[in-house]
């Protein structure tokens, strides 16, 4: 089961309205479990450069099936690693907040990235929007 694009409109519309009660406008990038788009939104007056950023954070999220900030570590400790395995394939592989695995039931379905706002903040919308949508939030170390 992969990640509809009925489902990631909907994940899209709760993270925008969620952005608008920090008043930041936001991107949210929504891929299947492949790491390919489903869906992208930019919110008026979102940065230019947030839906690549949110993109690759989604990306991240869903191939590396764990929140990105999960990789500051890897990054941190082993740099040289990850900054060759962070050019492969389709889009970077960034260690930031802001992109959690979509899961269900302990299966990876895709991933949702958030640009826009303070990292704190991309984060927080990721994990209300999916906790909100029935989607598990939390993720072991």
């Amino acid at each position: 089961m992969k990640v509809s694009l009925e489902a990631a409109r909907d994940l899209i519309a709760r993270g925008h309205a969620k952005a608008a009660g920090f008043d930041k406008a936001v991107t949210i990038a929504i891929v299947d479990e492949g790491g390919y788009l489903v869906a992208i939104e930019r919110m008026d007056g979102a940065r230019p450069l947030a839906p690549s950023i949110a993109t690759a954070k989604a990306y991240t999220a869903a191939i590396m099936q764990r929140p990105t900030t999960m990789l500051k570590g890897l990054s941190e400790d082993e740099p040289m690693f990850f900054s060759q395995i962070g050019r492969m394939g389709q889009h970077e592989i960034v260690a930031v907040e802001g992109g959690i695995p979509i899961r269900k039931d302990g299966e990876i379905l895709g991933g949702i990235g958030v640009s826009g706002a303070t990292a704190e903040e991309d984060h927080q919308i990721c994990e209300s929007v999916l906790s909100d949508a029935g989607y598990d939030a939390d993720f072991a170390g």
